[in-house]
């Protein structure tokens, strides 16, 4: 028996099929969505919401097979696109990069008015209008992978999983309902929206979540994931109020602790991007890539007395704060230095967020292509967190949670944590 499961990103689109019984990955593809719409405001980052499902659509269909037992589906979360009566879509998808509700609203922005974060979906559309940029036959709106699940199954609205409603803002996640007025049904269960094809398809969740549940096999496990923007997550059974990190709807009655750091992987590209400016300003040349030679400075490497603070992009709670580098020195200003201070940066935005979760850890997971590609960048999170680093065995861990919790959904498992067996390690 095979399980799918989809994960459509920021900016791929990833599909996996894996054996119920062996947890095997049978076949596995990623494509580019290539879907970001170019606008002239900075601010604003939106997607082709119908290319997007097309790919994805065209990507599961070609991973079904006469043995298929469930469909799971996860996503970017936060962002959101709308939709008409007839489940049509109506606007591109606002992505969870956009910034429009961190502009000036009533004294402070349009997200702080809500008491929210920009990028949102909430004050998303509490932006959109009130600057009537909503589509006037809208008459709801979802995430991308939410619309995706309900085009399947045929439905005119969508199932929403408490990971995914959270992920909106306005949402009190104890009484697993919103606190203002939301088109749409709501769920803390793993429920099945309905069938494509007569498979079942899972209810669609946070990509967080997702991402968790398909990494973390053991109790009291912290896991640590480097994209573009980096998370640390960590489940619990208690629900805990805090301004450091938030506390999300996960599975069976538990939590998970999620501390976010906007910039993560980015930061290593935005060094990059620096050390490419210089020589191409220095040489005169169009392009150039400095990848190669950061590889080989953390081949050599190791440390640095540089003191970096990555939020380039601000924080979620604070999007004014900007980072800074501190301990400069006639010695220490240097290409290399720099690199590490980078790495030592990402690992110590997440590790700080850790300590206020006051959680007791007895195993470190690390996932996103960063940790797996990056030696160096594992040995700085081992030496954080005094612990070493476990990587699963399967990459696309967000697709692989999808996938697991589908099974559970589709009642072909009894429980996340008997599906979560399938998961192997490095």
């Amino acid at each position: 028996m095979k399980a799918i499961g989809i994960d459509i990103g920021t900016t791929s689109i990833c599909a996996v099929l894996i054996d119920c019984d062996s947890g095997d990955v049978v076949k596995s593809q990623t494509v580019a969505s290539n879907a970001f719409i170019q606008t002239s405001n900075a601010w604003e980052k939106i997607q082709d919401a119908e290319k997007i499902v097309r790919i994805a659509k065209g990507l599961l269909d070609d991973f079904i097979t006469s043995d298929t037992v469930s469909i799971g589906i996860t996503g970017q979360m936060h962002g959101i696109v709308y939709f008409d009566e007839y489940a049509r879509v109506v606007s591109p998808l606002y992505t969870w990069q956009d910034s429009r509700a961190s502009l000036p609203f009533e004294n402070t922005t349009y997200a702080g008015f809500l008491g929210t974060y920009a990028g949102y979906g909430m004050a998303t559309d509490f932006y959109n209008r009130k600057n009537n940029l909503r589509a006037k036959n809208a008459v709801g709106f979802c995430t991308i992978h939410d619309y995706f699940a309900m085009s399947l199954c045929g439905r005119k609205t969508p199932l929403i999983h408490s990971s995914d409603a959270a992920s909106l803002g306005l949402f009190d996640v104890l009484k697993n309902s919103f606190t203002c007025d939301y088109f749409g049904e709501t769920t803390s269960a793993l429920d099945v929206v309905g069938e494509y094809k007569s498979i079942p398809v899972a209810v669609a969740i946070g990509d967080n979540q997702a991402s968790f549940a398909g990494s973390v096999a053991e109790e009291n496990a912290v896991l640590v994931n480097v994209g573009t923007g980096s998370q640390i997550s960590i489940a619990s059974d208690i629900f805990v109020k805090s301004q450091m990190f938030e506390t999300r709807p996960y599975f069976e009655n538990k939590y998970l602790y999620v501390g976010a750091a906007l910039c993560g992987g980015r930061a290593l590209s935005i060094l990059e991007r620096f050390f490419s400016d210089i020589v191409c300003t220095a040489t005169g040349v169009e392009k150039f890539n400095s990848y190669p030679a950061i590889d080989a400075i953390l081949r050599n490497k190791t440390q640095t007395s540089l003191q970096f603070d990555n939020s380039f992009s601000g924080t979620r709670a604070n999007p004014e704060k900007r980072g800074s580098i501190m301990n400069i020195s006639i010695d220490n200003f240097t290409p290399a230095d720099f690199t590490i201070g980078i790495l030592n940066g990402i690992a110590d935005e997440l590790f700080e967020m850790f300590l206020q979760m006051n959680c007791t850890a007895h195993a470190l997971i690390g996932s996103g292509n960063a940790v797996r590609k990056m030696q160096r960048l594992r040995e700085i999170f081992e030496k954080r967190f005094s612990m070493n680093l476990k990587t699963p065995l399967r990459e696309e861990e967000a697709a692989f949670g999808a996938a697991l919790v589908s099974m559970v959904s589709a009642k072909f498992k009894s429980s996340l944590k008997e599906a979560q067996e399938l998961i192997k390690y490095c």
